[in-house]
């Protein structure tokens, strides 16, 4: 590879499946391009490119297939208006609806039903057809990857080209009538339009986790300078800091980049990277992450990783790598027509060869019996096969509190055989409770817990406010004369009989016990009086969940950046099948990893740090109450944050939509192997073979729609 290589990202319109990026892709890597990643969802293709010059072929090619390249100016100017898909589905929609119903409802002489009237009302929804099927289909069979859009254009066209030869063969005569199949074509075109635009609407309702990650980016920075002597403050853009830089940051402010404080201290919050909510206590000489958020306090830092090297941008980059390393998945039908498409155009022309050549039957009934066989393979129903079970599927979750993300999302859930939890907030509530209180010394348990509640209420600290809700029911009216908060340490006080009272971590204790392992510890005048233990709640149903997934025969595994002795008391109350702890966001990443290289693997997160692990997984799941980030990484969102029951629901509801699908296939499928040599044999007349293939769409919508009451198990 080139170092002068260039990564290129292109928009390209009129992408509504997996098989049109990959159609995408395969032209790109015949120009020799590496590192090609086109996704449809998002409607970018990104490759390497050694020389510019060649961008404006390939630009050509892409538009060839049957797609556009468009430039920021035109999405900006087309955003929130109608896209191309909903324009064309509502212009065929009129045409369709009285060519269906007047052919349906009124009698042969209706001026509706006249050859001409009906041709004129077809021709327009036809050459949309050709528009958004032809020329899709005529790309993925010029790249070696037919689509379900030749089998669409091929049913279509031979509807419409039947009935125009029944036009000019019957021309003036009652039976004309017979081979008229002018509403078929449009009914094709306008469903599966339908079921684009529903498609379409889900995919771009979500955005990508790069924009979201990107916002978190600083934009701005005060910059510590000196000026004739004096210290200045000014405002630079974040661009132009460089390493060793003297930075101010303030209470509310974001870290700009990472460096080391050099004076002040703060609490600062860095759930984005470790997914903990807790504050941490930050002083001279300490670490800071750019993104992080000062909570309270203020602090001076010298830059050290600036640009590219900052943990956030490897975060970022890490996300891009793992969504273009997302394999494409095709849609079955997809796969069937593939086979399909030459099997039915190889017996569409043996007919025509055998029925003529062979049984010496006239050329106009050896026509009109090849195109009876393309008539009746008409795709309808395989076309409605998975977009008819995702919407019901898709609909289902919504009402249950749960987001998809697209049909594929569905079929890739209900195969997964591994998913991994995130702890904080995802397992748990990130509301601490107290778990126990030691008491030592003969100290009265109501003194104790007088103080504690009291103290904490000068705090606001996370922890803090969970104590003092708990507690605001049991404690007493203890009154203190003097009050001091030690950012990093705890709180101190003295009470009107001169009792000098301390909680905090360990720090204050040292020299008092060798056990470190509790979260608080009190003192008394200098003497240990208790220690308090505090636990991260529990999720309603967790446990319930868990156990549910074992029964479908789904692994549980807990992945998090928290300590090891949490995790492992939190997987044992949970009968989580297997821990790791401690994990920074590239070791979650690469864990996710070889979890897929062995079974598919679905990721659950809600942080900041969660976004490379769940762009990467399988199927990546979020909480609506996530950082943004997680939520854009994530392709299924439960919007019940308190409650994981949700969890196996949508896998559930994935399972048995993925059956559906592939019932659906199964007698859209038969009906084609059933009625396909009837009409070859000339045996099966047309309108018996309209009313056949109506059938097969009746049966393929109504077992989707049996999808909204099945009970799931």
């Amino acid at each position: 590879m080139a170092e002068s290589s260039t990564n290129i990202t292109l928009q390209v319109e009129g992408m509504d499946c997996a098989n049109c990026a990959l159609g995408i892709t395969k032209n790109l890597q015949k120009k020799g391009l590496e590192n090609v990643y086109v996704d449809f969802a998002t409607g970018e293709a990104t490759f390497l490119l050694e020389d510019k010059d060649k961008l404006q072929t390939i630009i050509d090619g892409i538009n060839g297939l049957g797609y556009k390249v468009v430039d920021s100016k035109y999405l900006e100017e087309n955003a929130g208006k109608m896209s191309s898909l909903d324009k064309r589905f509502y212009f065929t929609l009129p045409f369709t609806i009285l060519l269906f119903f007047s052919h349906m409802i009124f009698p042969h002489d209706f001026i509706l039903n006249q050859p001409y009237i009906q041709l004129l009302l077809c021709i327009p929804v036809f050459i949309i057809g050709i528009l958004q099927f032809g020329k899709s289909a005529w790309g993925s069979l010029k790249t070696g990857v037919p689509n379900m859009d030749v089998l669409i254009f091929i049913g279509s066209s031979a509807a419409f080209f039947y009935s125009l030869a029944g036009m000019y063969m019957y021309h003036g005569t009652h039976e004309v009538h017979n081979y008229l199949f002018f509403e078929t074509t449009t009914t094709i075109i306008s469903l599966v339009l339908l079921g684009n635009v529903l498609e379409h609407r889900s995919v771009k309702q979500t955005t990508t986790a790069i924009q979201e990650l990107s916002a978190i980016q600083v934009t701005k920075a005060k910059i510590v300078s000196l000026e004739m002597g004096k210290e200045v403050v000014t405002e630079i853009d974040y661009k132009n800091i460089v390493i060793g830089s003297i930075l101010q940051v303030n209470t509310g402010d974001k870290i700009p980049v990472d460096g080391e404080i050099i004076s002040g201290e703060a609490s600062i919050d860095e759930s984005m990277l470790t997914g903990e909510s807790i504050p941490v206590e930050k002083t001279i000489a300490h670490k800071v992450v750019g993104g992080t958020i000062v909570v309270k306090g203020n602090l001076r830092m010298r830059a050290e990783n600036v640009g590219e090297n900052t943990v956030l941008a490897k975060i970022i980059e890490l996300v891009k790598k793992a969504q273009q390393a997302k394999p494409s998945i095709q849609k079955l039908g997809d796969k069937i027509s593939a086979i399909f498409v030459p099997v039915v155009l190889s017996i569409s022309i043996l007919t025509f060869l055998i029925s003529h050549f062979g049984f010496h039957i006239s050329i106009k009934d050896s026509i009109m019996s090849s195109i009876a066989v393309l008539v009746i393979s008409c795709p309808c129903a395989m076309g409605l096969a998975t977009p008819t079970a995702v919407m019901v599927g898709i609909g289902r979750a919504a009402k249950k509190g749960i987001l998809i993300k697209g049909g594929s999302t569905l079929e890739e859930f209900a195969k997964i055989k591994n998913i991994v939890f995130d702890k904080t907030g995802t397992l748990t509530t990130g509301d601490f409770k107290i778990k126990n209180i030691e008491y030592f010394t003969g100290i009265p348990e109501n003194e104790v817990q007088d103080v504690l509640f009291h103290l904490e209420n000068y705090s606001s600290h996370p922890i803090a406010k969970s104590i003092v809700s708990e507690l605001k029911d049991k404690a007493g009216s203890k009154t203190f004369s003097s009050v001091n908060e030690e950012k990093g340490i705890g709180i101190s006080a003295t009470d009107e009989q001169n009792n000098f009272y301390q909680i905090g971590s360990y720090k204050i204790a040292a020299n008092l016990t060798l056990n470190d392992s509790h979260t608080i510890y009190m003192l008394k005048n200098n003497k240990l009086i208790a220690t308090i233990d505090l636990e991260d709640a529990i999720k309603n149903n967790a446990k319930e969940t868990i156990e549910a997934l074992h029964q479908q025969g789904i692994k549980t595994i807990m992945l998090s950046g928290d300590n090891s002795k949490k995790c492992d008391d939190l997987a044992k109350k949970l009968s989580i099948d297997k821990v790791y702890s401690e994990k920074l966001p590239s070791q979650k990443l690469e864990l996710i990893t070889q979890l897929n290289d062995q079974e598919s693997t679905a990721m659950v997160g809600d942080g900041v740090n969660d976004a490379p692990a769940l762009a990467k997984a399988r199927v990546g799941i979020s909480l609506s109450n996530a950082t943004q980030v997680a939520i854009q990484s994530a392709q299924i969102i439960l919007l019940k944050n308190n409650d994981l029951s949700t969890l196996n629901e949508a896998y559930l509801i994935s399972k048995h939509t993925l059956i559906t699908i592939k019932q659906n296939l199964f007698w859209a499928f038969f009906y084609n192997i059933i009625a396909i040599p009837i009409a070859a044999m000339g045996f099966l007349n047309p309108m018996v073979g309209a009313l056949a293939m109506a059938f097969s769409d009746v049966i393929v919508i109504g077992n989707s729609i049996r999808l909204k009451t099945k009970k799931l198990k």
